[in-house]
């Protein structure tokens, strides 16, 4: 399982099969660390899950690259996705999807707004859906976005809902929000 979760976060935000087109080499690249923990769903024997990845994302929810690295600099997932398409390179082999919604759904086993998260890491909400305001950064999605620290490149995004659900960003370099 753990391996499948590693699996997913590449997805969440690069280089995979040749059949999609790379992301747009004009956008800004992302890079820092993330650790995602997902915690015991209410009605469920699964078990908790967490992991933590070095990352570099281009692109955005419409065309885009993630790649996930582990602590040595060996990578462990890549990720590339286009509009209607999303493919997730593994050490098990390359799978494709008919959407980042779709490949969350399989690793997790329940979605996560992969395409939002792409903005938020860029301290915005994401247009596609409403968002509202507050002291600590806003609200999307259910999701609570804290971008107190965002100037010195840390960013949470946390989900009360079942299963709670923690996202913890260290940007190498914060973009302007």
């Amino acid at each position: 399982m753990k391996r499948l979760f590693l699996a997913w976060m590449s997805a969440a935000v690069l280089a995979g099969c040749a059949s999609l087109p790379p992301a747009d080499p004009s956008a800004a690249s992302i890079s820092g660390r993330l650790a995602v923990q997902v915690a015991q769903p209410v009605d469920s024997d699964a078990e908790p899950r967490s992991m933590s990845a070095a990352f570099e994302l281009r692109g955005d929810a419409r065309l885009g690259e993630l790649s996930l690295s582990g602590p040595l600099g060996n990578t462990l997932a890549q990720a590339r996705w286009h509009d209607g398409e999303a493919e997730l390179l593994t050490t098990e082999g390359t799978r494709k999807f008919p959407s980042l919604d779709a490949m969350s759904q399989q690793m997790l086993g329940e979605p996560l707004p992969l395409a939002a998260l792409i903005d938020w890491l860029r301290g915005r909400p994401w247009p596609a859906a409403p968002s509202y305001a507050n002291d600590a950064g806003f609200q999307q999605l259910g999701w609570q976005i804290d971008l107190r620290r965002y100037a010195d490149g840390a960013l949470v995004a946390e989900r009360s809902g079942a299963p709670a659900t923690t996202v913890r960003v260290r940007l190498d370099k914060p973009s302007a929000p």
